[in-house]
């Protein structure tokens, strides 16, 4: 088995079903073998992202505010956004094995796990799409963590710091305030069904943040850095200052990050 060919056309591919057996098949190679690299393996950088042809990309200033979710566009918008970030999500777990091969296996079988995760997180919200009676693809999204893979794609440290303990640490943040929106409303099935599945997504990602967490720190011990380099690394990114104000202490501390850094991003108390 070509471990990077299926990787490869696993990120490349639509198809979600497709996606998920690839992924499987993936998980369980590596499940079973140490070495998985070939040695004249070099990988790709990919042109556009595996939504170019479904999806409309427009900048983000573009998209339509997320406002008024008692009408069927309204619901149907916010919980298109949210399914094109845990679709996007998809790639760059799978993006994260198959980009840098060096990594050592454990690494890949994590980041392979987190895969299936977004594509079940995926599939709840497409199922939940489909109720409200759209697809994804009805509504623009824009291509911010796809172009956040390819800035990245030159260095694993950046790719951790950026993607799960930037990004996804700040969906910790913003998936309680979209629920705190939603709640005098959760009588409603459809809205109950979205809290349900926002509250999954939200103890799951704890666990990738954990996991970008780990690869982060195991980096800089191999590489004899600092981990204060996490902000040297934001500020190269020119993300420094850009978080939002409710920042998720508790869910950030559970997720590895010490209160000296949380203090450095958003001016809060953390003990």
């Amino acid at each position: 088995m070509n471990l990077y060919k299926i990787l490869q056309e696993a990120i490349e591919s639509f198809d979600i079903d497709r996606k998920e057996k690839l992924t499987q098949q993936c998980l369980e190679y590596c499940s079973q073998n140490k070495s998985v690299l070939s040695e004249d393996f070099i990988p790709i950088i990919f042109k556009n992202p595996s939504y170019f042809d479904a999806c409309k990309i427009v900048s983000p200033k573009a998209l339509k505010a997320r406002k008024d979710f008692d009408t069927k566009e309204g619901l149907g918008t916010l919980v298109h956004a949210i399914a094109h970030i845990e679709y996007s999500a998809i790639d760059l777990a799978l993006d994260a094995v198959y980009r840098f091969p060096l990594m050592p296996q454990a690494y890949k079988l994590d980041w392979l796990e987190v895969a299936l995760d977004e594509i079940r997180h995926y599939k709840m919200l497409e199922t939940l799409l489909h109720k409200i009676g759209y697809s994804y693809g009805d509504f623009s999204v824009h291509s911010g963590l796809f172009d956040v893979a390819q800035h990245t794609a030159e260095d694993v440290l950046d790719r951790m710091a950026i993607v799960p303990r930037y990004y996804e640490a700040s969906g910790l943040d913003v998936n309680p305030q979209i629920i705190k929106k939603l709640d005098n409303k959760r009588k409603l099935p459809l809205i109950k069904e979205l809290i349900e599945s926002l509250n999954i997504i939200y103890e799951e990602e704890i666990v990738h943040v954990q996991k970008g967490d780990r690869w982060f720190k195991w980096i800089c011990k191999e590489r004899n850095l600092k981990n204060s380099i996490y902000f040297e690394i934001l500020e190269k990114y020119n993300l420094i200052g850009k978080h939002r104000p409710h920042i998720n202490v508790l869910a950030r501390k559970e997720a590895g990050f010490s209160c000296d850094e949380i203090k450095k991003l958003a001016d809060v108390e953390c003990y």
